[in-house]
């Protein structure tokens, strides 16, 4: 199969590169964390079989630029990217929408605020803690992986954050430091590699801003019979996976399990490719 055809958009603040593949009805993946659009690069091709498929770099990840650097980063804009997307690439027809992690914070958001423009959503592990019980404990995860970035560095935060997704958001690190990440294929494992320049950026302007972030669920509520909400088989109990588990409950949805945890979609592509595609076929 061909490689995708690329292209640029701008919108307020940022010029946003993005990529598509095949035709037919539009599926938007929006990428979460500091991969970008290569986070799709192992289901985009096989979902592209049945339908157009879109994904990006959001503002301010690899090829995605600021027009100020310096600019503080909010959900609503975010989400509001994915919406002009969506206009551009899509503007007659309701569009399937698929996000992951951060990416599903502001795919959650653009249902909220554009339902007409999401035909269905399957948000996949979004960290909003805020309807949390213990939200408070996660708010204090958050600051200390900030006083760690500027206190000790990159490395420092990332052993702080990685302890406290893992162990359902305690804010201390676990004895020995961070987990031990999983071994990922040659080719996820050269992506993960591309990202480390990103890493900066997602952890003192995404990580904050986007973990802080409350849904409306009184308008989910209203919308829940489009809205999948979604977890990874592996990551029971983790700080990702909860908030989802909670809101499907609340909502009175049935929660959908991918394979692997909150990296399936790089650890399990084929598997966690053919969930989506069977579940945006059903």
């Amino acid at each position: 199969m061909t490689g995708p055809t690329t292209g640029s958009l701008r919108v307020n603040g940022a010029t946003l590169h993005y990529e598509v593949r095949g035709r037919g009805p539009l599926l938007l993946l929006i990428p979460g964390g500091a991969g970008g659009a290569a986070a799709f690069d192992g289901v985009a091709d096989g979902l592209a079989a049945d339908c157009t498929v879109a994904t990006y770099d959001p503002r301010g990840i690899s090829r995605s630029t600021l027009d100020d650097p310096d600019a503080e980063q909010r959900v609503a804009e975010h989400a509001d990217d994915a919406y002009r997307i969506l206009e551009l690439l899509s503007p007659d027809e309701p569009a399937r929408v698929f996000g992951s992690s951060s990416g599903a914070i502001a795919a959650v958001h653009l249902l909220s605020t554009h339902p007409d423009r999401v035909a269905r959503l399957v948000a996949h592990e979004p960290p909003l803690v805020e309807v949390l019980p213990d939200a408070a404990d996660h708010r204090a995860l958050v600051a200390r992986v900030q006083e760690a970035f500027h206190a000790e560095g990159l490395m420092a935060a990332m052993t702080v954050f990685a302890a406290g997704l893992t162990r359902g958001g305690s804010a201390a690190p676990a004895e020995g430091g961070a987990p031990q990440a999983p071994r990922l294929p040659p080719q996820a494992a050269a992506r993960a590699e591309r990202t480390m320049a990103n890493l900066p950026y997602f952890v003192t302007r995404i990580v904050p801003p986007f973990m802080s972030h409350t849904p409306d669920v009184d308008r989910l509520r209203a919308l829940s019979d489009r809205l999948v909400l979604a977890g990874g088989q592996d990551s029971r109990g983790e700080l990702a996976y909860r908030p989802a588990a909670l809101l499907a409950e609340r909502l009175g949805t049935e929660m959908l399990h991918f394979p692997g945890g909150h990296t399936g979609l790089t650890t399990h592509p084929e598997e966690f490719g053919e969930l989506l595609r069977k579940t945006f076929s059903a």
